[in-house]
């Protein structure tokens, strides 16, 4: 009589949930549902390049389905998980319910306005391709808004953009915005001098890309400001207003603000019941399973792992991932009745792009900055693009930016309607 299946089941087709897939995929003992409230994979590292005319959406989103076409033990599903009952082991999504006998829960995590609620539809976030949609949209507009002006003083605050976080979305932002405004787009109108645009970084600690070491910060600072950015440190927001942003010591005129300042877990993550953090993040242990049920799992922007570490790990991709690697290895020791040593995440470093030719990059002991970090930042990023499409029409499109100082992606939508699926 042969073994009953073992119903592995996925919310969510990120970074880490997609590392789950592959490391169970095409395996006879297990049938994998994913449920995704997304039909796509998304490559979040480059969200910020679409939000700024550099690359279009289907560059970094591939659909999940095409993933995993060979993969004949996975089953998707496009749907919003509303809740779980663990007791009866079951998801609920769309009216429907799934049971399993692994649940692995990676949804990421959602902008957090640390308790500001109302800021939310002050400012732009940038966590998904509604996101960067929105302020692609919001940019390319409040140029061709102060064009029909005519006249710089009158829209000086159609052209003063405002970066909150200075973390290496927020870097990356205020520097492709300013290389957008002073460099690509400058010859293109015939009322104003888009040169003339301001960005301001705005960040509440003492220094930029706070992970970084003080070297590599400050030259990031250095570098952004060449490039025409107002970087202010030890400026917490006071408040934000239709009008602009409240410092304690001044206040920004602004159209446009952009939140780039921090994450909290997910609605879902939010309203279950489990351990977890003020950022509403999910306690898991050294195994990456919740402290309540040990065949729940939780990984990437949604847990909060911290046991043995002075602070929990940071919420990038390369933790997403490897985690996602560990879950899936540790369900196979677990039905083979085998120990594994608990998760240990291998640090690979951290990198943030300034602008053209200008990254920082560091491994361990190696820092690189200036020409040498933007290369490296370069081959890294088409290395973990998934899907070979959008690794070739990403480093085409580079390559034309880079030649010919123009943005290919400049299309000023509709107003920009949720790409998720609603219950």
């Amino acid at each position: 009589m042969s073994k009953q299946k073992k119903k592995v089941v996925i919310i969510g087709a990120g970074f880490g949930g997609l590392q789950v897939i592959k490391t169970l995929a095409n395996q006879k003992e297990y049938e994998i549902l994913v449920v995704d409230k997304k039909n796509h994979h998304l490559f979040q590292p480059l969200l910020y390049q679409v939000a700024t005319a550099v690359l279009s959406p289907a560059d970094i989103a591939i659909p999940t389905r095409s993933i995993t076409t060979k993969y004949k033990n996975v089953k998707i599903l496009f749907g919003d998980v509303s809740d779980i009952n663990f007791q009866k082991k079951e998801i609920v999504f769309q009216n429907n319910t799934e049971s399993y006998d692994y649940l692995i829960i990676a949804t990421g995590a959602k902008t957090s306005y640390f308790g500001n609620a109302h800021w939310e539809n002050k400012t732009l976030g940038l966590k998904n391709l509604r996101d960067a949609l929105s302020i692609r949209r919001q940019i390319l507009l409040s140029f061709e808004q102060a064009e029909l002006i005519g006249d710089y003083e009158k829209s000086k605050s159609l052209m003063h953009y405002v970066i909150i976080g200075g973390g290496p979305t927020g870097v990356e932002l205020a520097g492709s915005i300013a290389e957008l405004s002073h460099n690509i787009i400058r010859k293109d109108f015939r009322n104003i001098d888009s040169g003339m645009t301001k960005v301001t970084l705005i960040e509440a600690g003492p220094r930029i890309l706070n992970a970084f070491s003080e070297s590599s910060s400050q030259f990031t600072k250095l570098k952004l400001e060449s490039r025409g950015v107002e970087v202010l440190t030890n400026s917490p927001v006071l408040d934000i207003t239709d009008s602009g942003v409240k410092l304690k010591d001044r206040f920004i005129e602004s159209k446009t603000v952009i939140w780039a300042a921090g994450v909290e877990g997910s609605n879902l993550a939010k309203k279950l019941p489990l351990n977890k953090d003020k950022a509403n993040k999910i306690i898991v242990d050294e195994y990456c399973r919740t402290l309540e049920y040990q065949d729940v799992f939780v990984i990437g922007d949604a847990a909060n792992f911290s046991k043995g570490l002075t602070k929990p790990l940071p919420g990038v991709s390369p933790v997403a991932m490897q985690q996602g690697r560990y879950v899936g290895k540790f369900i196979q020791s677990q039905e083979k009745q085998k120990q594994m040593a608990p998760f240990q995440y291998f640090d690979k470093g951290n990198m943030a792009t300034i602008g053209r030719t200008d990254a920082v990059a560091e491994f361990g002991i190696f820092k690189l900055k200036g020409i040498l970090g933007w290369l490296g930042w370069l081959f890294v990023h088409l290395v973990y693009q998934v899907g070979f499409k959008n690794k070739v029409s990403t480093l085409l499109s580079w390559v034309w930016s880079y030649l010919t100082f123009r943005a290919g992606s400049r299309l000023i939508q509709e107003e920009v309607q949720d790409l998720s699926v609603r219950p």
